[in-house]
């Protein structure tokens, strides 16, 4: 029942696109006109009935140390791709330093359950496809809120269908793939609980998830150092961080 329901709403929503007013037009956002809707079917019915209560359910029955082990593994699996993506991106001593990371988390760090790679200096490196793409001169392409997975871009969605066969993901199977998939989901959904009331306050909430997933993408690209520009009153660097 509850599933005939979900796609009900689901296509409910779709047929429910309406003409974006010439005051929230955004060259960033072609599709808006299919991602407010999107957006609200995300945020409720998704997460208001699936991944927020997981979330908090996730938060409440496993230890924190546990919590920081799981993260830890997930983190190490996708070390191998962000080495290859350091190396498309002409930085060899991120490349480096992906690759040490994962052969001392994967052995002292008995598989990747405890960061010992960081305790030695080597800290987590975040390069994905989607930057490459970015680094290469590729443009963001529209902006794209989709069922279930939120925000992204043409560009960035690309990218993750190359990290996606990037090794070592490849070598996991379907099932594998799947719990790595839903353990860095519900952990993602956690960390934003504390930050839940910087979207609920905001004026537009759209826009509000939107402009601070641009500024993310761009820190990121910049590897923590974007160009100065005038940030908005409320912008939250913690926020930033989560998302």
């Amino acid at each position: 029942m509850f599933k005939h329901s979900l796609f009900f709403i689901f296509f409910a929503v779709l047929a429910g696109c309406a003409q974006v007013p010439d005051e929230k037009l955004d060259d960033r956002d072609p599709l808006q006109s299919f991602n407010r809707p999107m957006y609200d079917f995300n945020m409720d019915v998704l997460d208001a009935y699936i991944l927020r209560p997981a979330a908090v359910g996730y938060v409440t029955v496993t230890p924190v140390p546990v919590r920081r082990s799981i993260v830890n593994f997930t983190d190490n699996i996708t070390a191998p791709t962000a080495m290859v993506n350091a190396g498309l991106q002409g930085k060899p001593g991120n490349m480096s330093i992906s690759l040490a990371r994962f052969l001392v988390n994967s052995t002292v760090g008995l598989f990747g359950f405890f960061d010992v790679a960081s305790s030695l200096g080597l800290e987590i490196v975040d390069e994905d496809f989607g930057q490459t793409l970015g680094i290469w001169g590729v443009g963001d392409g529209a902006y794209l809120m989709l069922p279930g997975m939120g925000p992204t871009t043409a560009r960035n969605l690309t990218g993750d269908v190359v990290d996606n066969v990037v090794l070592p993901e490849i070598a996991l199977t379907t099932p594998q793939t799947i719990l790595v998939f839903a353990l860095k989901a519900v952990e993602a959904r956690a960390s934003l609980i504390p930050q839940e009331s910087l979207l609920n306050e905001s004026l537009d909430p759209y826009i509000f998830m939107k402009d601070i997933y641009f500024q993310r993408q761009l820190y990121e690209l910049h590897d923590g150092n974007p160009p100065i520009e005038e940030e908005p009153d409320d912008f939250d660097e913690d926020f930033l961080e989560n998302l």
